[in-house]
């Protein structure tokens, strides 16, 4: 059964830093694609980072290019979202993503299993 099991968010003042972890268990695949997805009250959902493990490379979204870093633990198919700088505007639930293929990386509806959401609160 495959399962993502998602940590490390909380709350923060603008300006802090917060990691996700997100572990992928239960895949018969040693590569995968695991993606960082987030949903503010009336938003849709929209994707913020993306990798595929195994060192095949990484996407972020422009919004959080140069604060946020998305990157692979020394475990196969962990995945970690190093957030810096944290703005107001990057107050959300954010979900763990994974998928064996993916024609969009950023694109939610490629992805099959999801966490279950933690969430990111940012106070100014």
């Amino acid at each position: 059964q495959a399962q993502l099991v998602e940590s490390g968010g909380g709350s923060v003042q603008a300006g802090g830093s917060l990691r996700l972890s997100c572990a992928a268990s239960g895949y018969p695949y040693s590569k995968l694609y695991m993606g960082w997805f987030r949903q503010a009250p009336g938003k849709e959902r929209e994707g913020v980072a993306a990798i595929r493990t195994g060192g095949g490379g990484t996407v972020i979204t422009d919004s959080v290019k140069g604060r946020f870093t998305i990157s692979q633990a020394h475990a196969e198919n962990t995945v970690y979202l190093q957030m810096n700088s944290l703005k107001p505007e990057d107050t959300a639930m954010y979900y763990c993503a994974a998928a064996p293929y993916v024609g969009s990386w950023l694109d939610a509806r490629w992805y099959n299993d999801w966490g279950q959401g933690t969430q990111v609160t940012v106070s100014s």
